[in-house]
């Protein structure tokens, strides 16, 4: 009896799959052999579509998030919020992007539509074709490091509560020479570190609140200065 031929696959089949795995189990179970099994494949026959797994992990990458939201009507402002917001949501839904290796500006469709986002929620202000890049890159880099330092901290919390309790302060007061660290030393006495849980989903929102409240205060200082 002849076995039917199978299935006809893509590169977005590939990716699919390898985004099903590294959800399940993290980046570093995704291989090409990996994916192969998972799509009952010979690993060759992946090679077809996807070159390598460099290549694999750039369309992970590019397909790891939904389509950018619908922007308010309203203040640049307020859409570079929304735009922000939701892409730290989306990072945290799936935490493997960031151990992705960048490897150049982003070219994959689903990148580009959300750069393209935050770029025409700059239209309408006098910024020049340069700065409003610059603009959107460095918001960017803030929501990538403020996702990064969050998935961190949690998979610290997670390994080692007491890290984040009170002994934190203590062990501080111990450490910091007022001397060589004058300013710190004075937030150690002022208390900041004295309480039961320092990593608190609640405080962990109002710190990236407040971080984009200054970021896009200084862009709007900047464009106030241009108008």
């Amino acid at each position: 009896m002849k076995r039917g031929r199978k299935p006809t696959i893509d590169a977005a089949d590939i990716t699919r799959a390898a985004i099903a795995i590294a959800d399940a189990e993290g980046l570093a179970a995704v291989s090409m052999a990996r994916v192969a099994q998972e799509m009952g494949n010979a690993t060759m026959a992946l090679y077809r579509h996807v070159k390598s797994k460099d290549e694999l992990l750039t369309l992970m990458g590019d397909a790891a998030f939904d389509d950018p939201p619908p922007l308010p009507d309203g203040e640049w402002r307020d859409k570079l919020e929304v735009w922000a917001k939701e892409l730290l949501k989306g990072v945290r839904k799936r935490p493997w992007f960031l151990q992705i290796p960048m490897s150049g500006p982003p070219t994959g469709p689903r990148s580009l539509a959300w750069f393209d986002s935050a770029l025409g929620a700059l239209e309408g202000t006098p910024l020049e074709a340069e700065e409003k890049v610059g603009v959107v890159m460095g918001l960017l880099t803030f929501v990538h490091g403020e996702a990064w330092l969050n998935v961190a901290l949690t998979k610290g919390f997670e390994d080692d509560p007491a890290r984040f309790s009170r002994q934190y302060g203590q062990r501080l007061r111990e450490i910091v020479d007022p001397r060589r660290m004058p300013a710190l030393a004075k937030i150690v006495a002022a208390g900041v570190f004295d309480m039961d849980d320092l990593f608190d989903a609640d405080d962990v929102a109002a710190e990236f609140d407040f971080g984009l409240h200054l970021f896009l205060e200084g862009v709007a200082t900047h464009i106030g200065g241009r108008s």
